[in-house]
């Protein structure tokens, strides 16, 4: 929880990982073309005192998590979106059974999201429903733009991919994280397009398409895809970490996914570990348009509330305490 001016708001960071890219988990050299890419990310977008040294970057491990996001960082839940990348990593990037067992440890804390691949047929089919059963899944995360042996990504509108969301639509796994932002090396950039995400969120009106990065740097479509679109909602990684370095551009941002998509559709996330939660929480809460950008209106305190943790609490069935909830209208 995280109270400034008596105003009081329940977290949660709705995009972290446990990764471990160290050099004995390296398969090849894309394994350190990825995470280098990562730290990049990380030197250039945070202030300069929230920098960590490249070492410590390489893994943290669950004790470091608890306290960044939990002692540290005022989050009251988090929700786990691990990359595999099979083909980068010896024992994947994202590590299921540390992020796991921390879950089980932490259940008021923290979910556990897995992942999918539509190119594994049916084998991987059949493993999706063994690991919603173990997992208990509520949500999944995919990387269109993945490895896998020849093939450099696939789309979410793939015959296949379909077969494994209709799996989805059976199994109770309504939350479909994506995703949609910034390449990463040595991935493609277009494998990241945001285009596939308006025909399945067409065909399956019952699941939520949550568009991680929101489609960054393809802004536009994305917000035209998710206006029609009522089940597409918006993840902040990667965007909120721009309210430090370019804070103008994420005014933009944010005047955007307001004006398109309004504050229910939403979500903050930190991408922890490329950044931790606490300055971002801060800053936002700070955060105001600027005056002179006429076309966005003002960011209200509620609008926060809800950005920073009350709509991925709905989503995920997350109990909030009653004082941290916003009032709901009198009934007439």
């Amino acid at each position: 929880m995280y109270e400034k001016d008596g105003e009081k708001y329940f977290i949660v960071d709705a995009h972290v990982a446990l990764w471990d890219a160290r050099e004995q988990n390296q398969r090849n050299i894309h394994g350190k073309q990825f995470i280098d890419c990562f730290y990049d990310y990380h030197r250039n977008l945070s202030p300069e005192s929230q920098v960590w040294s490249y070492e410590e970057y390489l893994y943290q491990g669950g004790d470091r998590l608890m306290k960044d996001l939990f002692e540290d960082g005022y989050v009251d839940h988090a929700i786990f979106q691990p990359a595999r990348l099979g083909e980068f990593y010896r024992n994947g990037f994202g590590q299921t059974e540390e992020a796991f067992a921390l879950t089980r440890r932490h259940p008021d804390k923290l979910t556990y999201n897995h992942y999918f691949d539509p190119r594994a047929g049916q084998e991987g089919l059949d493993q999706l429903h063994r690991d919603a059963e173990r997992f208990g899944l509520k949500g999944i995360k995919l990387y269109t733009a993945e490895w896998r042996g020849d093939s450099r990504g696939y789309k979410l509108d793939d015959p296949w991919c379909y077969r494994y969301l209709e799996a989805c639509r059976t199994l109770g796994i309504t939350n479909i994280h994506i995703h949609k932002g910034p390449t990463i090396r040595p991935l493609d950039r277009d494998a990241f397009d945001v285009a596939d995400v308006d025909k399945v969120a067409t065909d399956f009106t019952d699941l939520n398409f949550v568009v991680e990065h929101c489609g960054l740097p393809r802004l536009e479509d994305f917000c035209w895809i998710a206006t029609q679109e009522p089940n597409v909602h918006a993840g902040l990684a990667v965007a909120i970490p721009f309210i430090h370095s370019r804070p103008r551009y994420f005014a933009q941002i944010m005047g955007e996914l307001l004006y398109w998509l309004d504050e229910d559709r939403i979500q903050f996330s930190s991408d922890y570990a490329l950044w931790t939660p606490r300055w971002l929480i801060e800053k936002f809460v700070d955060f105001q348009i600027p005056a002179d950008m006429t076309e966005y209106t003002p960011i209200t305190v509620a609008q926060k509330k809800k950005i920073l943790g009350l709509n991925a609490a709905a989503m995920y069935d997350i109990d909030v305490p009653a004082e941290l909830a916003l009032a709901q209208p009198a009934v007439i």
